[in-house]
C-alpha cells in the first residue's frame, strides 16, 4: 500500500559526501532537493527553508525518536531559531534539536555518525 514516495532513498544512514547545486550526494548517489537522514534511512524532505520545519515535516523523526539522541538540521544559508513550541515537542520524546547552516550540519552530522552517536538530521539543499 505505499507509492515510490514513501520508500526511502537508501535504506540506511551514509555520511554525506557533497552538497551545493540544490542537493546531496550521499552512497553514491546523488539527490536534487533536501534530505531527511534517520539512523536506518534516508529520505526525500520537501522543505525548502527554515519556516517549513515543525512537527508536521519532521513526522519521521518523532516517529523514530527512541533511536535518536540529537536531530541536527541544516537551515541552508539562513540563521533559524527553531519555535518554542518545536523544541520543546522534540525535548518531550528526549531529542535536542540542534540547528545551524547545513555546511556545518553536514560535518557535524558526518562527525557522529563516524563516532556511532544516535544522530538524525534535516538538511535543506542549498544553491
Amino acid at each position: 500500500m505505499s507509492n515510490p514516495s514513501d520508500a526511502p532513498h537508501l535504506p540506511r544512514s551514509a555520511p554525506i559526501e557533497a552538497y551545493g547545486k540544490g542537493g546531496f550526494a550521499f552512497a553514491d548517489m546523488s539527490h536534487r532537493g533536501s534530505l531527511l537522514c534517520l539512523p536506518d534511512s534516508i529520505w526525500a524532505w520537501p522543505v525548502t527553508k527554515p519556516q517549513e520545519i515543525d512537527e508536521y515535516s519532521l513526522q519521521k523523526v518523532f516517529a523514530a525518536a527512541n533511536a535518536i539522541d540529537t536531530l541536527i538540521v541544516g537551515t541552508g544559508t539562513e540563521v533559524w531559531v527553531p519555535p518554542k513550541g518545536l523544541r520543546e515537542a522534540l525535548r518531550a520524546v528526549r531529542v535536542v534539536l540542534d540547528p545551524m547552516q547545513t555546511g556545518p550540519a553536514i560535518r557535524t552530522y558526518n562527525i557522529m555518525l563516524g563516532e556511532r552517536r544516535r544522530v538524525a538530521a534535516a538538511l535543506i539543499a542549498v544553491p
